[in-house]
Parts: structure tokens; C-alpha cells; sequence
């Protein structure tokens, strides 16, 4: 499928660290009116049928209200619920592997942390990179944030769409201006807070108002 980059600019992951009593189909369902266009279905803890049935609940609403839906690592997730795409990291399948078992119909999103990861996996035939961390994160305490010159050097090395992750709120999101980014990807930003919605709405716009 064709990736349109303003369904980059913002880019939500899901944690449901965070339901809090509401439940995931909700919270996703919430932030896509809010302005989310591509929603990962990241589940590190589910057993593989928990993680399948969960994807084929969120897969449909996605596609329903006009989002990209994404599963996080697991290739064999992403056919069998038929989401348009799998994001894959460095240690985990490898981008080439990823597009030759999704074919060219799905995309493919790969995590970076340099132009040489950057370059390699648009050699492999991602669709689109996520570079970072941005900034300090929870949800990876090990990632180390990268400085501006590197995700600047990496959406400039590439001709794909490249969004930063990584400890992204409203308050230091406008930190990211000038980095020739699509868009950003987060977490707790949208899933933390009390209203989704009104979080994602908020930061569709703060990620407009980013200049490149």
C-alpha cells in the first residue's frame, strides 16, 4: 500500500500499561478521532493467541476509521490479522526478511539510531524509519536520546519518511523543529493521559507546527 506521509504525523503506540479500567479497542478508537494516522499494536507481555485475537480487534477498527494499523515485531501477527504492516527494530527480524515474507502490498517501518541503520533499511525496502530515542523515554529506559545533528543527518541521508520516538510530550516536542522529520511517534503522551482524544488532538497539531 502507499504510505501517505501525513498519516506520519502522528503516529501513535499503543501500552496498555496504561487502560487504567478502559480498555485498548477504546483508547486506539480515542486517539485515531483525535488525529492519529497509523496505530502500532505493541504487546511485549501477551502470549501469541492473546496478541493475535487483541490484533484482530484493532486491525478492523483502524481500517474502519481511516487509520494504517501496524503490529510491532511479529511478521506472522501481521498476516494473520491482516494489518497493513510490521515495525521492526534492530535486534528484532530483519527488515529484508520482514518485506520478503510480507511481499510488496504491507509496509514495512524499521527502528534506527544512525545514517548507517537509516541507509541499510531503506536498502531493504522499508517504508518508512523511526529514529531515536528522542528524548529520555519509560518506555525504553536503555535507549540512549540521540542529539539533533543525528536525527537531522538521518531524515537527510534518506528518501522515506522518517518520524522520531522516544520520550516525545507536548512540552518538548517543538525541541524537534528543524529536524526534517514527518512526524513523531508516542506512547505515553496519548495513552497516559486522561483524555486520548483531546491528547491526540493536541499533539496532531503540535507536530503540524513542526517546520521540517
Amino acid at each position: 500500500m502507499e504510505l501517505k506521509r501525513e498519516a506520519l504525523r502522528l503516529y501513535a503506540v499503543t501500552d496498555r500499561a496504561w487502560l487504567s479500567g478502559r480498555t485498548l479497542d477504546g483508547q486506539v478508537e480515542d486517539v485515531i478521532r483525535g488525529g492519529a494516522g497509523i496505530v502500532q499494536l505493541r504487546e511485549k507481555a501477551l502470549d501469541d493467541a492473546a496478541f493475535l485475537a487483541e490484533a484482530r480487534r484493532i486491525v478492523p477498527l483502524c481500517r474502519a476509521l481511516g487509520a494504517v494499523s501496524i503490529i510491532n515485531d511479529r511478521v506472522d501477527i501481521a498476516l494473520a490479522s491482516g494489518a497493513d504492516g510490521v515495525h521492526v527494530g534492530q535486534e528484532d527480524m530483519a527488515a529484508a526478511r520482514a518485506r520478503a515474507a510480507l511481499g510488496p502490498d504491507r509496509l514495512v517501518g524499521v527502528s534506527v539510531h544512525n545514517v548507517d541503520e537509516a541507509l541499510a533499511a531503506q536498502a531493504a525496502g522499508a517504508d518508512y524509519l523511526g529514529v531515536g530515542a528522542a528524548f529520555a523515554s519509560h518506555t525504553k529506559a536503555e535507549a540512549r536520546p540521540l542529539t539533533r545533528e543525528v536525527i537531522r543527518a538521518v531524515t537527510r541521508a534518506v528518501r522515506i519518511p522518517v518520524v522520531a520516538i522516544g520520550g516525545i510530550t507536548a512540552e518538548n516536542i517543538s525541541e524537534l523543529s528543524g529536524c526534517g522529520l514527518a512526524g513523531v511517534a508516542v506512547v505515553s503522551a496519548l495513552f497516559a493521559q486522561p483524555d486520548a482524544m483531546a491528547a491526540a488532538r493536541r499533539m496532531l497539531a503540535l507536530s503540524q507546527a513542526l517546520d521540517g
